[in-house]
């Protein structure tokens, strides 16, 4: 969870002098928060450096408040006290808006077309006559960080730039150039100098340097220009020092660039709502146009030519079923009206619907990008009626809770698994095409759909896949047939470490099958890899060797007639992803469960996943164990 300092005395002069740590911590216990520490810079300083470091240090008292990970507008002093205020009825939830300059609109922001290859969006809005004072202008700075650290993924979906609007001259575009076309003087700096000598001076700054490998390698980088040449930033690595903001800067730009547009309109949408608080006229902003030059390439998102304005400040519509709300807490005994006054408390504006008491009108703020569904209102009508008001009761129907038999199994593999040396992994059930089949080396067989009905437990990794009708990616087009892609991603990303890299993961793969009603099925695999500098094909027979014992079976080579177990055999396979002659289907009981072998060159080069580390594989179905043991 993330963590908010506040200054005692801010918290003093917003909620009232007679706050003290003890009232604090029961109204932040009550809003669902947690008062984690009480302390000072001083006394912060002293315990990481010692106490010579910290003499020069400030006193004041510091409150350092929990935060849930999705409620972002807690993460600055002005929307905590804004939402406990709203809390303890001694305000209502503000409304936002837009001030529409005449002709409209007044400020725009173009997106070039080769922006499209590195971080394909952009919105704006502007703060008019904002009032900055120390605490305030710290708060700007430190909210732009958290939200940089939690929704932006430490600048990977979005990254904040904001500017002393008087510096520059609208109207802005956002293009992506060669480093070396870029030239301009980045904050904090006295040198002007193109993109790659930012790079190489910025390696050495102790907090940027992160965010370097985010767009280093690419031809091009974002930045935003405005009408005289001038640049704003360098998304999402720094801004400019011509536009930088002031404690005496009045007129604020905000821009956000992303990879994900609804984030980057969240984090956007937060930043304008925490501090349009300090305009001259409270909580309005005003907007920016940006325009998708017409030869831009279209996107699910936006379209050559689209003029989008924002911030879109409107809230958003929701229905709340009122007796379903108060049936799932067991507070049948409130009227409609409490339930509305409760989620008004939350910062939730709502009425009862005119046409049916039973439906609760919501209008979803943009400070509550949180609420998603009726069961996010259910929630907060817990917090604010008080869970420690919600009375007890014991359930109606005896239920003992037990685990899934196939996870039981899978636990027990991991365990075999893990005793033996290996690491496990966890990997995405969604992939594209090439990875699953063309990197394999294998192809698709429609004639393999029917062969899952009649042999439910053969391992077919063929078998067609089932397919994402709209995917957002490439990467994510189909869901896996075969645990081996996965993991073999995993391995290329970690060959940095030394040899023998051995992997593991249990999961579930989808194969269709005709039959059934949803048209196909998971199926529970493990998969297990070793690479070294040379081939380790042994070792990893005897690995699976192993784990077949620990699942009561033993090779067929090895059975005797008074022996209780099953028995397994490996048969001469012809499967493309493996070396020829160096690859075995695993056979139980007649049916065909896996495969083990020495994977294909191609499979291990740049053609493929390249590993370039001699690699061997072996994938086990253990769905039928779940019959057989």
């Amino acid at each position: 969870m993330p963590t908010v300092s506040v200054f005692y005395d801010c918290l003093q002069k917003a909620l009232g002098n007679d706050v003290t740590e003890e009232s604090f911590d029961e109204l932040c216990f009550e809003f669902g928060l947690e008062l984690d520490d009480v302390t000072s810079q001083k006394e912060m300083v002293e315990k990481e450096r010692g106490a010579d470091a910290a003499a020069d240090m400030s006193d004041r008292v510091i409150f350092k408040v929990d935060v849930p990970a999705n409620r972002y507008d807690l993460l600055c002093i002005e929307g905590l006290v804004r939402s406990l205020q709203i809390f303890k009825g001694v305000i209502p939830a503000p409304l936002y808006k837009l001030s529409m300059p005449k002709p409209l609109p007044q400020m725009t922001m173009t997106v070039k077309k080769e922006t499209a290859q590195i971080r394909p969006f952009v919105v704006c809005a502007i703060l008019r006559n904002v009032t900055f004072d120390k605490d305030r202008y710290d708060s700007f700075i430190e909210l732009q960080d958290k939200l940089h650290q939690n929704i932006c993924r430490k600048r990977t979906l979005v990254a904040i730039g904001t500017h002393d609007l008087s510096t520059l001259k609208p109207p802005f575009t956002y293009e992506a150039l060669p480093p070396n076309q870029i030239h301009f003087t980045p904050l904090n700096q006295t040198e002007e100098m193109d993109g790659n000598r930012m790079m190489e001076v910025l390696s050495a700054h102790q907090q940027l340097k992160t965010y370097l490998p985010i767009i280093r390698n690419s031809p091009v980088y974002p930045v935003i220009y405005d009408s005289n040449r001038v640049v704003l930033s360098l998304p999402p690595i720094i801004n400019g020092e011509h536009s930088k903001i002031k404690m005496e800067t009045k007129d604020v730009f905000i821009e956000c660039t992303a990879t994900d547009l609804t984030k980057a309109n969240i984090v956007l949408n937060t930043v304008v709502a925490m501090f349009a608080e300090y305009c001259k006229e409270p909580f309005v902003a005003e907007p920016v146009e940006v325009i998708y030059e017409s030869d831009y390439p279209g996107n699910s998102f936006v379209q050559p030519g689209d003029k989008r304005l924002y911030p879109a400040l409107e809230p958003r519509e929701m229905k709340a079923k009122i007796s379903r709300m108060k049936a799932s807490l067991g507070l049948d005994k409130l009227s409609g009206a409490q339930v509305r006054d409760y989620l008004r408390k939350m910062s939730l504006p709502c009425d009862i619907n005119s046409k049916d008491a039973d439906i609760l009108d919501v209008q979803v703020p943009i400070t509550r990008s949180d609420i998603m569904h009726e069961c996010d209102l259910i929630e907060d009508l817990a917090i604010a009626y008080g869970y420690n008001n919600l009375e007890t009761s014991v359930p109606q129907t005896v239920a003992v809770s037990a685990g899934q038999p196939v996870n039981n199994l899978s636990d027990l593999a991991r365990g075999e698994l893990a005793m033996a040396g290996y690491t496990e992994c966890m990997n995405w059930s969604l992939l594209s095409k090439k990875e699953n089949f063309t990197f394999m080396r294998r192809e698709s067989k429609a004639e393999e759909l029917w062969r899952t009905v009649k042999q439910p437990y053969e391992y077919i990794p063929t078998a067609p896949a089932v397919s994402v009708s709209n995917p957002k990616t490439k990467d994510f087009e189909i869901i896996r047939t075969s645990m081996m892609p996965g993991i073999l991603k995993t391995l290329a990303n970690s060959k940095q470490l030394p040899p023998p890299i051995k992997l593991f993961e249990v999961g579930d793969v989808v194969i269709q099958e005709p039959a059934r009603e949803v048209g196909c099925k998971n199926v529970r695999r493990l998969v297990a890899v070793h690479a070294n500098m040379r081939s380790q094909f042994s070792l990893l027979h005897g690995v699976l060797d192993q784990l077949m014992y620990s699942l009561n079976c033993e090779p067929e080579h090895e059975h005797k007639e008074d022996s209780k177990r099953r028995t397994f055999k490996l048969v001469p396979s012809e499967d493309p992803a493996f070396f020829a002659g160096m690859q075995a289907h695993v056979v139980c009981e007649g049916i065909n469960i896996g495969i083990i072998g020495e994977l294909h060159p191609e499979v291990l080069s740049s053609k493929g996943f390249d590993i370039n580390l001699p690699t061997s594989a072996f994938e086990l179905n253990l769905e039928p164990f779940l019959e057989w043991l």
